[in-house]
């Protein structure tokens, strides 16, 4: 997303051509995730409804007003799971359950912008107890289906810039490949640290797109 806006492209094509690339990820990986069985399917189906009611809302609600305005809530967001993650060493160790108000909220969050979803989906999920291999298998499946909702309004919206669109797709789809194979063969420990280095990334280059020095 931060290329496409730094490529100059309006911000609503930016979020939905970004949208378009990111489902082909999500859904490679989200299939890798259930056939290793890495996924609560029981859960999922509970959930799945509220985060495309969510992705709807905030899909719509997003292509009605600027989305600058979310960004100041999202560095705070990601600054207070990250101290959590690296203050909880035993943070996705078992398995529980409960979830259906995060899964609406960051299906909201999701259809109105996007970036950082993954994270605080396994977050959301390793809070609750699961082990973040299971944490990121259900994460990918609520990820998948809040980007297909927005992806299908954007189209229908006509905010969506197909040959970047295109291209970017099919390097996110061969990394989602082997990225979920590596978290699936690597286990819980190495998806831990994989996401609290991502997170820490993610808030640096947030805090510095916030002040205008990226």
């Amino acid at each position: 997303l931060p290329v496409f806006l730094a490529m100059g492209m309006p911000p609503h094509y930016a979020i939905g051509t970004n949208k378009f690339a990111a489902t082909f990820g999500s859904g490679i990986s989200t299939v890798q995730f259930m056939r290793a069985g890495k996924v609560d399917t029981g859960l999922m189906k509970k959930l799945v409804p509220f985060t495309f009611i969510g992705a709807v809302l905030g899909c719509l609600l997003m292509l009605h007003m600027s989305a600058a305005v979310l960004q100041p809530l999202v560095i705070a967001a990601l600054v207070a799971v990250a101290i959590f993650v690296f203050s909880r060493r035993d943070l996705g160790a078992a398995s529980t359950y409960t979830a259906v108000a995060f899964a609406f909220a960051i299906g909201i969050y999701d259809g109105f912008i996007g970036p950082g979803t993954g994270t605080f989906l396994i977050i959301a999920f390793a809070m609750i107890g699961f082990d973040f291999v299971v944490a990121a298998g259900n994460a990918k499946v609520l990820n998948f289906v809040s980007n297909v909702t927005a992806f299908c309004l954007f189209i229908y919206s006509g905010k969506v810039l197909y040959a970047y669109g295109l291209t970017m797709a099919l390097g996110i789809f061969i990394g989602a490949f082997f990225g979920s194979r590596m978290a699936i063969r690597r286990g819980s420990g190495f998806v831990r640290v994989v996401m609290m280095t991502v997170t820490t990334l993610l808030i640096g280059k947030l805090i510095l797109q916030y002040l205008g020095l990226f």
